[in-house]
């Protein structure tokens, strides 16, 4: 189980869990405790280990039979330095540490895991280090520790310890002894804490050229703790106890449950640590957002689980930090018939509303008092998350946590986690419980659902003993359960109505106007910026503000500021995994690291390739002085005419390979060409700010077009409509009648529309059927449009620099862009998202021709047109250097092989940048 994956580095009986919440464990010591006789006489020895911890004194016997002992130093009267003393027969008797205490606790009697046992009284307990030298040192940290504990105010008690901390921090540093190479350069050093769930552990980061190191100050688990960072596929910064502390690595794709949780003790070092592992990574990442993940979940390419726990990892969710534990929903309401039909709508509960909504009658009543509060106001006074819900599901594979959580108690044994379908039913009619569930609900492991620890965790009011979760009529196991609890989220019904409760969760409707239309306001204190920590100036109430968020659970952070689209594939059922397959792992038509939806379609792949395969150079023929700008090809395949930035337009021969005509229209370059749907005409543009018809039968030119104030950068042509664009910042849509399509008189166009940019527009393109056009600018900037009305459709900021050239894919589903700034990148029609970015080592330009060169290629290919398929001429783009790029181009990566064009494998996991962090995975 994922939850249990960060305790399972170590079996050792001590846990950092057997300490108080926000305590911490400084050092050990191998020490003897000496058990008196009821006399008071010195009896036996007991041997183990001797804790000192921030806020108690903890004792871990050898002897598994032996329970363990803890002290809290706020309960101790006197702690003391005893002497050698001499007995009878003149053998002296080490020094010993001597701890008066009005409490002790018993932990783990009989190495059995039950609630605490305190046993109160004046109790003196005698302590006998094995390395004698150390006792006296020992005593003055107790003395220290223990005037901390009994200050009035918590801020004074937290501010003590706080010091005590760093003084040893900085009394202290990382072992470089522990590298795991001598070659190894070290580039950062600071202090940090290890998170892990209700518990931290103080400690050294060190981060060098090859690894990554975190070395516990108490040496607690290990002495050590390495990652290599070729290995580490996701960072995410995290906030901690609402500030921006935390910083989390997964050294997996899939797993949720992280290799190391690191909280910093101040900003700048945390980003110092997280940019050069981003760096270290950058050329075996992707980027990924909140919006691209979507895209995935849209067309089927992640499951409802998958995407559910991309989603909770963005906004802050971690299962190292229980406060921010991932949150899922409840998606069924029949926990008691007999057969699961998951063909009915009725099985399911509403995703459009809240867990609180669910209930009129209980909503009427909250209403009511939601309405008579003073401001801020607040509908729900407990949240859908907390470390109390969490392990609430989990006591049965985490008694150590809910012990720990609730000060060595187990709940009321008729409160505790006993039936599914009663906790359904008290979240639905209950006053002030309006939990969710979490992500084991539908996992694999059904440990949690078993007592198989045989925990006594109670007897309840009817006489029974709590014993494993009654699972739903129509589960025979709790694996049956959680597989058709899967199934169920992956159902047809929830996969059309999950962007409902997305929308509650991580959107639009989790705060604001939609929120309280939506009945979805919790306590202003779990939203993230709903408070200034350090501007709190009392530390008491800094600290009591704390602990009550920490406890009472946090919002998600925002990933969505617009209503969340709807799934839109019908074929996501194919791809998503069965309900028996781990969490982590992906069925074989599922997306892995190698094969990415986002860089093409499958059908837009398929034809790129094909349509590569079939091209071969023919002949290269030197006809222009200049660089060629533009190619048209006759309809018959006979002639090719091309622009150049020399001015002129020459007509080639592929029959005779040499070139016919040259025509000069000004003296400064033409941009680009087309052949009309009549192949009686040639239209070219000009840096002259014109558009010039030429007549093929005639040999001269028919008409000019003066439609720009600038530079005409590019033409298209669609059913006697041109759009031309130009450095002057638009582009312009004129229609040509039918009927004299063949005269294009200057006075027979019609200026239909003037489309304004921001800066120049270098390039234009239509898709196949004419009904988008997308225009691309100096600034970067692409911009598509609806040609039906000309509204404005999405607006991307894509490239760093001037946009060279875009086109369609077949489908219309995506835009290829390549830019100065080296990059080809895909985006999304329908959400304006950057889908896919592939980086190459020099220039693209994308035509039919380099700019760079001054001659024609021409390929047996007929009269394919090459425009509807940029990606299908080899000769306009530097060969990918990397897998994932030469995917991107419709390559296999056996077919690049073959090719020669793959230097290296670079697995490409993926990245997030959105809300001015970044995610590699």
């Amino acid at each position: 189980m994922a939850f249990l994956q960060a305790q399972e580095r170590t079996k050792e009986r001590f846990s950092l869990l057997l300490l108080d919440l926000e305590e911490y464990y400084f050092e050990q010591h191998t020490a003897h405790h000496v058990v008196r006789t009821s006399d008071g006489a010195r009896g036996r020895k007991v041997r183990g280990s001797l804790k000192i911890c921030s806020r108690s004194v903890i004792f871990d016997p050898d002897d598994l039979t032996e329970p363990i002992l803890k002290i809290p130093l706020r309960d101790c009267k006197k702690i003391e330095f005893v002497e050698n003393e001499t007995n009878p027969f003149n053998e002296p008797r080490p020094s010993a540490v001597s701890i008066s205490s009005v409490q002790v606790i018993y932990i783990k009697e009989s190495n059995v895991i039950a609630p605490y046992r305190n046993e109160r009284g004046t109790k003196k307990i005698t302590f006998q280090l094995e390395v004698w030298s150390k006792t006296e040192d020992v005593v003055q940290t107790l003395l220290q520790l223990h005037r901390a504990s009994c200050l009035e105010k918590l801020g004074d008690q937290a501010a003590m310890v706080a010091a005590n901390l760093q003084s040893r921090l900085a009394r202290s540093c990382f072992d470089k002894n522990c590298f795991q190479s001598v070659a190894e350069k070290p580039h950062m050093e600071c202090a940090a804490e290890m998170v892990l769930p209700l518990v931290s552990n103080p400690g050294h980061v060190c981060i060098t050229d090859q690894s990554l190191y975190f070395q516990p100050l108490n040496g607690y688990p290990q002495q050590v703790i390495q990652m290599r960072l070729h290995s580490v596929r996701r960072i995410y910064k995290r906030r901690h106890g609402l500030r921006p502390l935390g910083l989390e690595v997964f050294c997996t794709e899939n797993d949720f449950c992280s290799d190391i949780y690191l909280k910093f003790y101040n900003t700048a070092d945390r980003d110092e640590v997280y940019y050069y592992i981003a760096t270290f990574l950058e050329n075996h990442m992707t980027e990924h957002t909140a919006e691209s993940y979507m895209l995935q979940w849209q067309r089927g390419l992640l499951s409802n689980y998958q995407y559910l726990l991309h989603l909770n990892n963005l906004a802050d969710r971690s299962c190292n930090d229980l406060s921010q534990y991932p949150v899922f929903p409840w998606v069924l309401h029949d926990y008691s018939s007999a057969q699961l039909d998951l063909t009915n709508a009725d099985t399911f509960r509403d995703l459009s509303k809240p867990v609180g909504a669910l209930n009129k009658e209980r909503l009427e009543r909250l209403l009511v008092r939601y309405r008579a509060m003073p401001d801020p106001p607040f509908m729900y006074g407990s949240h859908y998350s907390s470390p109390g819900y969490v392990l609430f599901y989990l006591v049965r594979v985490a008694p150590e946590h809910m012990l720990c959580l609730q000060n060595g108690r187990y709940d009321h044994a008729d409160r505790m986690f006993n039936s599914i379908s009663e906790t359904w039913k008290n979240c639905l009619e209950g006053a002030t419980d309006f939990k969710e569930l979490i992500p084991e609900f539908y996992g694999s492991d059904g440990d949690f659902l078993q007592n198989k620890l045989s925990l006594d965790l109670g007897r309840k009011q009817n006489g029974s003993l709590v014993g494993d979760v009654v699972l739903p009529p129509w589960a025979s196991d709790s694996k049956d359960f959680l597989q058709k609890h899967r199934m169920a989220l992956e159902s047809q019904y929830v996969s059309e109505h999950l962007h409902e409760w997305i929308d509650l969760v991580f959107g639009y409707k989790q705060r604001g106007s939609e929120a309280v239309a939506a009945h979805n306001v919790f306590h202003p204190l779990t939203y993230e910026g709903n408070m200034d920590y350090d501007g709190i100036e009392d530390p008491d109430q800094r600290i009591a503000m704390l602990t009550q968020i920490l406890e009472f659970g946090q919002t998600p952070t925002q990933l969505f500021n617009s209503p969340h689209p709807q799934r839109i594939t019908p074929r996501f059922h194919s791809m998503t995994r069965s309900p028996s397959s781990p969490p982590g792992q992906l069925s074989p038509a599922s997306p892995s690291e190698d094969s990415s939806f986002e860089d093409l379609t499958e059908e837009s792949r398929k034809l790129a390739w094909a349509n590569m395969a079939s091209l071969k150079l023919v002949s290269s023929h030197k006809i222009h002085k200049e660089a060629v700008t533009g190619i048209a090809v006759a309809r018959d395949g006979a002639a090719v005419f091309s622009t150049s930035q020399d001015s002129t337009l020459k007509m080639f021969s592929k029959e005779l390979k040499e070139f016919q005509r040259s025509m000069s229209f000004s003296n400064m370059a033409l941009s680009s060409c087309l052949m009309l749907a009549d192949g009686k005409t040639v239209v070219c543009s000009s840096w002259d700010n014109n558009v010039y018809f030429y007549s093929v039968p005639f040999g001269r030119r028919q008409d000019t077009l003066m439609g720009h104030d600038d530079a005409v950068s590019q033409m298209c042509w669609f059913e006697n409509r041109l759009y031309t664009a130009s450095w002057d910042s638009t582009v312009k849509v004129w229609q040509c009648p039918a009927a004299s399509a063949s005269t294009h008189k200057r006075s027979q166009f019609e200026l239909l529309a003037e489309l304004e940019h921001d800066s120049g527009v270098n390039t234009i393109a239509l898709n196949p059927a004419g009904t988008l056009l997308v225009s691309g600018c100096k600034d970067g900037t692409a911009t598509i449009w609806d040609t039906s009305g000309y509204a404005t459709l999405q607006q991307v900021q894509c490239h760093s620099g001037t946009v060279h050239h875009m086109a369609f894919s077949p489908d219309s589903r995506h835009v290829l862009s390549v830019g100065a700034d080296l990059c080809m990148k895909v985006i999304d029609v329908q959400t304006g998202m950057v889908m896919s970015s592939v980086k190459a080592e020099e220039e693209q330009r994308c035509r039919h021709s380099h700019v760079d060169e001054r001659a024609v290629h021409l390929g047996d290919h007929g009269r394919r047109r090459q425009a509807d398929h940029l990606l299908a001429d080899p000769d306009c783009m530097t060969p990918p250097s990397s897998e994932k790029g030469l995917r991107a181009h419709g390559i296999t990566p056996q077919e690049a092989g073959a090719r020669g064009e793959i230097s290296q494998d670079k697995r490409s996991p993926y990245t997030h940048t959105g809300r001015k962090k970044k995610m590699f995975c």
